[in-house]
């Protein structure tokens, strides 16, 4: 049995978080750790990842059978269908929903190398907004920035590129900036910096097979971007990043999980544009690691991997990082498909959970 991704559901009405790793079945849980409903999403194949919106009433799903489903999610924990988007010719590795301020937009990545971004024009109605074919691998992850940087969206690919999707108002089209080489053999995962009003600088993090956590930036005088910092202490492919929500002007904190089957949190106290970052073990699992995500508040961790375990983890007031629940993941779990995957995308089943 195998529970690969966990995240913290960060909607405004709730503090849960969702995992699915089963091909039916996605669960959701109280963050302390009860049940509370399951969906039976109606996938044909294995599930690799869940977001709920922004507000917590969607659900939107995504698998090897090539579909992305909406689910809309009521008061009384009854999930309805919604919308089954296709489009995608190979398994779907992940989805993420931009801020609706933008309206109703879902972004989804795939084996296909294809990353589409779906958007709802009327209640149940969706319709294809823009599809990027720029890599030539699968694309493993898709994360969308800050909405006060405007309609942005960071795509990784086995490729080992990185692509931003730029919405150009003035022009009513989508620009594409690529990172080339980002990542040797390919990247797995990328997460936006948080906005700071001081900070003029985008930023994002990624992690690749290369083993290494990289910082990029846009460099405004240059017109493009450039890596910041390279930072070194995992001893196998890095499976997930995820930059903290902001915790203050000279604070940033940054979480990554490998292979090694280690968590490591990098913290950065030098304010804006500081390069110093020092990285501290959080645990050593008993198996690979696949996921972390943090609460909206920046200060607790939600940790998932191959030993199907979900472990939520807390900073003390002494900057001390303390388990406050180890949950085993029994239902809904499924058995482990096959060997560890060579390069071509997440690896099989991935079991996904969240809110983007």
């Amino acid at each position: 049995k195998s529970l690969h991704d966990i995240r913290l559901c960060n909607s405004i009405e709730q503090s849960t978080f969702y995992a699915c790793s089963s091909r039916l079945y996605c669960v959701v849980a109280l963050i302390m750790v009860s049940l509370e409903s399951t969906v039976d999403t109606g996938h044909d194949e294995m599930i690799h990842d869940a977001a709920m919106d922004y507000y917590g009433r969607k659900l939107a799903t995504c698998s090897s059978d090539r579909s992305v489903k909406i689910f809309e999610m009521s008061e009384n924990g009854v999930q309805t269908l919604v919308a089954d988007l296709k489009g995608h010719e190979g398994p779907v590795w992940q989805v993420g929903w931009a801020n609706p301020k933008y309206g109703t937009i879902l972004a989804s990545c795939s084996y296909d190398r294809k990353v589409i971004l779906w958007r709802e024009d009327s209640p149940g109605r969706w319709n294809r907004l823009y599809e990027y074919t720029g890599h030539d691998s699968s694309v493993n992850s898709v994360s969308w920035a800050p909405h006060e940087l405007g309609l942005a969206l960071a795509c990784g690919s086995s490729d080992g590129a990185i692509s931003i999707l730029t919405y150009i108002d003035s022009a009513n089209n989508w620009k594409a900036e690529k990172i080339p080489n980002a990542h040797t053999i390919g990247c797995n995962a990328v997460s936006w910096a948080p906005y700071l009003f001081q900070q003029t600088e985008r930023r994002f993090v990624s992690g690749g097979c290369d083993n290494l956590v990289k910082i990029w930036k846009y460099d405004h005088k240059e017109s493009k971007w450039v890596e910041e910092c390279k930072l070194e202490a995992h001893s196998d492919w890095v499976r997930d990043v995820a930059w903290a929500p902001s915790l203050g002007v000279n604070r940033s904190v940054i979480a990554s999980c490998s292979q090694d089957r280690r968590v490591i949190i990098w913290s950065n106290d030098g304010g804006v544009g500081s390069t110093s970052w020092t990285p501290r073990t959080l645990n050593t699992f008993d198996d690979v690691v696949w996921h972390v995500s943090w609460s909206v508040s920046g200060n607790m961790l939600a940790v998932s991997g191959g030993d199907n375990k979900v472990t939520l983890w807390k900073e003390t007031l002494d900057s001390q990082w303390v388990n406050i629940s180890d949950v085993s993941k029994g239902q809904g779990a499924s058995q482990s498909s096959g060997p560890a995957q060579t390069g071509t995308g997440p690896p099989l089943p991935v079991a996904a959970v969240g809110s983007s």
